[in-house]
């Protein structure tokens, strides 16, 4: 049933009962999805027919996008077949028809470009040599009401036909596509050498966009054609990265010249991640400076790694070599003597090592050596305070018995 009489009949329907509406409402609704479902797996006229009975093949991208105020370069070729054959030595024409396929008297106003007429709806032009099956066209000065889908057909007396099976989809639009930024590695590593790439669509390839990006402020751009014919503009540079470039963000922007206004700009942005070994490993003591033995101190190490660190190891230096003392970051140790200690700082990628002196030997020597200067002294004060105090006391005595013989002798006398 066509689907305007089950229209008609649907809205015939709102002077039935409400039992009557309901079913009725099923109906149209079970006839509506029918001809959805023909309509996409049975195609209407020529559609149904691709691509046996079509003549005329391109090959093109069937999507495309343009920005507007700029052109749009299609690549495409065609090939054909049957028995009115195109033959290259005879006059061609080509023809772009938009919205619909056919080429008949009601759609003459579809047509917007015709190689044969020397004016046209849309300023375009065929770049190709229709001679050598080359149908490549520009499309001039589009806007977004040019969005919409074209085809292509060749007028080759007597071969005469569209290409039906091949509508190319052109989509114009008024903000630019931000550029895209590649790197030719997936893990980065210090050290590795990697090919880093902004690429900006180039729809335009006779005005390309400028490409500018912070890793070469001066880099100059390049436009390439791509294997399908359509172009891209690329900036490359090959860096080799180290841990300075963990973190760094990535900047590229893309600017596209447009007819009669100014140039648009997109941008877009990328942080590298990169894994290198330990770095800035230190190893330090608290309390620091000269040490007495028997004192407790920390010794810590620091460093910093992507990955993280895994493991901290410390090591003493020996007459018989480094002996390991320690796992961890910090060690505490009660001094002894003076030694040579050192940190090492491991990762996936690698490890650092740093130094740190324990200095208690000659603290130690000091304490001693000024000790027995010390107990020395006041040995020698002491034997001569206890020999003055003993020689005082000893003239005290014979004094005392010197006065008393005299005092004896004065009583005798009187």
């Amino acid at each position: 049933m066509p689907l305007n009489e089950t229209c008609l009949i649907c809205s015939a329907a709102d002077q039935l009962t409400s039992c009557e509406r309901t079913v009725m409402a099923a109906l149209c609704v079970s006839v509506l999805t029918l001809n959805m479902f023909l309509s996409v797996f049975f195609l209407p006229g020529e559609l149904a027919d691709c691509p046996d009975k079509s003549k005329l093949f391109i090959t093109a991208p069937k999507k495309m996008e343009a920005l507007s105020g700029s052109c749009l370069h299609v690549p495409c070729s065609f090939t054909s077949k049957g028995k009115e054959d195109f033959k290259s030595h005879r006059t061609t024409f080509g023809v772009w028809i938009k919205k619909h396929f056919s080429f008949d008297d009601g759609y003459k106003q579809n047509v917007i470009f015709n190689s044969s007429s020397p004016s046209n709806i849309y300023p375009m032009e065929i770049t190709g040599n229709l001679s050598q099956k080359n149908c490549s066209t520009l499309f001039n000065d589009l806007t977004t009401n040019h969005s919409d889908t074209y085809y292509f057909r060749i007028e080759n007396e007597p071969f005469r036909t569209t290409a039906f099976c091949d509508p190319l989809q052109i989509r114009v639009q008024d903000s630019p596509w931000s550029p895209s930024i590649n790197i030719s590695a997936g893990d980065l590593k210090e050290k590795q050498s990697v090919s880093i790439t902004c690429s900006a669509l180039t729809p335009c390839p006779h005005s390309p966009p400028r490409l500018t990006w912070n890793l070469h402020p001066d880099s100059d751009s390049e436009t390439e054609e791509n294997t399908d014919g359509t172009f891209t503009t690329k900036l490359q540079q090959t860096v080799t990265l180290s841990h300075t470039h963990d973190g760094y963000n990535i900047s590229c922007s893309a600017t596209y010249p447009v007819n009669g206004g100014p140039s648009k700009t997109a941008e877009t942005q990328q942080t590298l991640s990169v894994s290198y070994a330990p770095r800035d490993t230190s190893a330090s003591i608290s309390p620091s400076g000269l040490l007495s033995a028997g004192i407790w101190v920390n010794l810590t190490c620091s460093s910093r790694a992507k990955p993280p660190i895994s493991s901290f190891t410390w090591f003493k230096t020996t007459t018989d070599g480094p002996k390991k003392v320690h796992e961890g970051h910090m060690y505490s140790l009660n001094v002894t003597d003076g030694a040579d200690y050192y940190c090492v700082a491991v990762n996936a990628l690698g490890n650092q090592t740093s130094w740190v002196h324990v200095n208690a030997s000659a603290a130690r020597t000091v304490d001693v050596y000024t000790t027995v200067r010390i107990t020395g002294l006041l040995m020698l004060c002491s034997a001569v305070v206890i020999f003055e105090c003993w020689f005082r006391s000893r003239f005290r005595n014979k004094a005392a018995e010197t006065d008393d013989v005299n005092r004896v002798i004065e009583v005798q006398a009187s």
